[in-house]
């Protein structure tokens, strides 16, 4: 069985939602109620330079759709992806800086605004390195050849004899020309990055990289560390004022009436209602809150019934639904499951489940929205900027060529901001208001309203003939999502099932999306079976491994590890797990040591190794960075983190009720990444995390002696 990366159009369609708001102002009435305003148009106008975005292609073209070289000589360059704490910015900066051979200090990046940027997707699904980084080498690569062009048709010399380096041309005589020099004798190079192509041009191998394949300092790092950087809730506007969204007390509550006076009787508060939409906006974020306030005490709501927490996953097995698109049940099968289930003496089942989780990024959702005649911009924090401007757009109903979306480096994604719910209401009220208008979300209002991991279940079946090898496999899972869901070990009769379910709570993409599930459960098992095998857990998996990347990385962790003596030697009271997994293109291997106190039923994560290999590795300093958050953020599932709700509240909206990771819950991680440097490069923000759990679950199964079947771990739930 081959698994090789493909290019697929990532997953996170499997939970879209329709848009939340869908406003009753007609364009005439929009175009009436609009205000003056002062468009700020950020970094340079760029337009007569040759931008071009690419919205049709998921890319510019033309070389000035990535490119501007100013009279200075500085490159900037241009990307529609975002910076969300992954790497980007850095990851971007030294593509071009590699393809063009100019230092990475003489290039600006321009990221996430719609008015500037080709359209590059959004950053989600580890697609920023397979996909937009060859796209901006390609560029690069053909903007040098084209300056080296440049450079000789002025020294009326063939091409053969010149080179560039550190943004210098220079030709065999020893003529140089540095690109300030070059873009300040006319507007040659402009004109040539208009009709230049990006294609064509032959790219660097990794063994002449001296730029990527490299650590790089973080581009803006400094501004970040000591609180330079503007976020989204940072950006002020003159005349701002600050906007507050009157909430539902529940899930599934209508309104039904409010009484606005109270609130429009404070002083400077402006009150917003469209539909359901109720909100207000004041020149303070307290005469907000007071405004906010007041219209919550006159509000009438009536609520439905809504299942809680404890009741949730039999709720989703209960409520099971066929689904569009990603969001259909489907099912997979080689082979006769029922047949070999039936036939099989050594049958193994078990149950798992896991709850909603939140994303738990350090910047809430936030939004800055500012009018100019009939033209919108736009400041927010998503990993979606050409998407969320259309949400904005259709939620308004104005065109999107009147919208204009920036998306300042932002603190925190994982999946959880592909929404624009904040730019939609900080739009919406500034409509109104003719004012700018802010929109921050408060800690309290991320951990109810913004979407969660989703809920599941996993059903797992296998059968094993008398010499203990699996003859059957059969794999369902209830509402979490089928990325991850395929099988990586060549099993006979093989049956992977997804369930769709009518979820309870609003949930969206996670960072590896439903594979953080799938492969905890599949790895639980594995191990379950390896024990019914009487086998070793390590040669257990390699005997049904195919994928020689994923045999790999699990050799790797084993040895660094020493599972094989740590495993058949245990201390007391401690356990020695280990799982492996892939997704996206990359490998991982996770082991873990864990230390029970069985008076206090309580355990301690002692240790984590952790193999991880992606292809060619572009910034070893990141890559290490992005497989340690990966475990530390995979360690929140398995340790504390669980939304609690009941009656259609959530209960612990708070980080004093919900427990992320604190330092002293991580352990000793030792990475050992395995570079392919004879392999293309694929994504290492999302597979690292996958790993952690399984791996957990596995070692205290072992110091137990009885299976995890449930997250996040606590001894009482281990049967």
């Amino acid at each position: 069985m081959k698994y090789e990366y493909q290019d697929v159009e990532p997953e996170r369609y499997e939970f879209t939602e329709p848009p939340r708001y869908r406003f009753s102002l007609s364009r005439r009435a929009f175009v009436q109620s609009v205000g003056a305003g002062i468009l700020i148009t950020g970094f340079v106008d760029l337009s007569a330079f040759g931008q071009q975005r690419g919205d049709d292609d998921n890319g510019a073209r033309a070389i000035g759709g990535r490119f501007h070289i100013d009279k200075n000589g500085r490159v900037t360059a241009f990307t529609g992806k975002v910076e969300v704490g992954q790497g980007s910015r850095t990851q971007l900066t030294q593509a071009a800086a590699e393809e063009l051979n100019v230092p990475v200090s003489q290039i600006d990046l321009v990221m996430a605004d719609t008015s500037l940027v080709p359209n590059d997707g959004g950053t989600y699904g580890s697609q920023t390195t397979p996909r937009t980084v060859p796209l901006m080498r390609q560029a690069a690569a053909a903007a040098r050849e084209l300056l080296i062009e440049l450079a000789c048709s002025g020294w009326n010399a063939p091409v053969d004899g010149a080179s560039m380096t550190d943004g210098t041309i220079t030709y065999s005589t020893g003529k140089k020309i540095t690109l300030a020099e070059l873009a300040s004798s006319g507007d040659a190079v402009t004109k040539a990055f208009r009709e230049g192509s990006t294609e064509g041009a032959e790219l660097s191998v990794p063994a002449d990289w001296t730029v990527l394949g490299k650590t790089a300092a973080p581009v803006n790092g400094r501004n970040v560390v000591t609180g330079a950087h503007q976020y989204t809730s940072d950006i002020k506007r003159p005349g701002m004022l600050y906007g507050k969204v009157l909430r539902a007390p529940a899930y599934n509550a209508e309104l039904v009436d409010v009484d606005s006076n109270a609130a429009e009787a404070i002083e400077g508060v402006v009150v917003v209602r469209d539909g359901s939409f109720v909100a207000c906006a004041a020149p303070t974020s307290a005469q907000a809150h007071k405004g906010i306030t007041a219209l919550a005490s006159s509000a009438k709501w009536t609520t439905k019934p809504h299942p809680s927490s404890d009741e949730l996953h039999d709720y989703l097995k209960q409520n099971v639904r066929e689904g569009t698109g990603r969001q259909r049940s489907r099912e997979q099968v080689s082979g006769d499951v029922d047949a070999a289930l039936a036939a099989s003496k050594n049958v193994v089942r078990a149950e798992y489940r896991i709850p909603y989780i939140q994303h738990a990024p350090m910047e809430p959702r936030a939004a800055v929205a500012e009018f100019e005649g009939d033209s919108l911009t736009v400041w927010t924090g998503t990993q979606r900027p050409f998407d969320v401007r259309g949400e904005v757009a259709e939620a308004l109903g104005i065109p999107e060529s009147k919208v204009r979306l920036i998306v300042p480096d932002t603190g925190g994604g994982f999946g959880g901001k592909h929404s624009g719910d904040a730019a939609v209401e900080g739009a919406r009220i500034a409509q109104s208001a003719k004012r700018p208008v802010a929109v921050h979300w408060t800690r309290e209002e991320e951990f109810t309203w913004a979407y969660f991991r989703p809920a599941g279940v996993v059903e797992i079946e296998a059968a094993l003939d008398d010499a203990g090898k699996v003859v059957a496999w059969d794999f369902t899972n209830y509402n979490s999502g089928g990325s991850g869901i395929d099988c990586p070990y060549a099993f006979t009769n093989v049956r992977t099932r997804f369930r769709n379910c009518d979820s309870p709570l609003r949930q969206g993409s996670y960072r590896a999306l439903a594979s953080t599930f799938n492969n905890f459960a599949r790895e639980a098992f594995i191990d379950q079976l390896a024990a019914k095998a009487g086998a070793d857990p390590v040669a257990f998996r390699l005997q049904y491994l195919e994928e020689p990347r994923l045999k790999a990385v699990l050799e790797a962790a084993a040895q660094k590890f020493e599972f094989a003596a740590k495993r058949s030697a245990p201390a007391a009271n401690t356990g020695y797990g280990i799982a492996c997994g892939t997704e996206k293109g990359s490998f991982v291997a996770t082991a873990a040591e864990v230390a029970i106190d069985p008076a206090a039923k309580s355990y301690t994560i002692k240790r984590v190794c952790v193999a991880f290999e992606c292809g060619a590795i572009h910034n070893p300093q990141n890559l290490q960075a992005q497989v340690e958050g990966g475990v530390v953020m995979g360690l929140g599932a398995v340790l504390h983190e669980e939304m609690k709700f009941k009656d259609g509240k959530i209960l612990n909206p708070r980080f004093k009720d919900y427990e992320v990771p604190r330092f002293v819950d991580v352990p000793p991680i030792e990475t050992v990444v395995v570079n392919r440097p004879d392999l293309p490069s694929v994504g290492a923000g999302e597979t690292p995390i996958i790993g952690i759990a399984p791996a957990v679950a596995n070692a205290l199964a072992q110091a137990t002696g009885k299976s995890l079947v449930e997250l996040p771990a606590r001894l009482p739930v281990i049967r």
